[in-house]
């Protein structure tokens, strides 16, 4: 899967929960398909461990060249997809991840 791939599937999952937490879109029941493999989310998971860890490096490269701009947005990027992570590990039922609000 490609970079814009996984961004998207993140777009999508992070609109998923927003929905779920939320409750409607739009003033009606949202429509869910239930039809994703564990397969799927685990590798939704180390897609965006991966991605993570690539917007680290950038962080990083960012600071030693004096790119405040970058290291922000490297670091947004970074928080919001520890986020991601952790609801992706709570949905697997990994032992000892609390509940992604929390």
């Amino acid at each position: 899967m490609k970079d814009a791939e996984l961004q998207v599937g993140v777009c999508f999952l992070y609109l998923r929960l927003s929905q779920m937490f939320m409750g409607t879109v739009g003033g009606r029941e949202p429509v869910r398909s239930y039809d994703r493999s564990w397969t799927e989310i685990e590798e939704m998971l180390d897609k965006a461990v991966a991605r993570r860890d690539q917007w680290k490096k950038w962080f990083d490269q960012c600071s030693k060249d004096g790119d405040r701009d970058g290291m922000k947005e490297a670091a947004r990027n970074h928080k919001a997809l520890d986020g991601v992570i952790k609801t992706l590990r709570w949905t697997l039922g990994e032992e000892g991840v609390d509940h992604p609000l929390d």
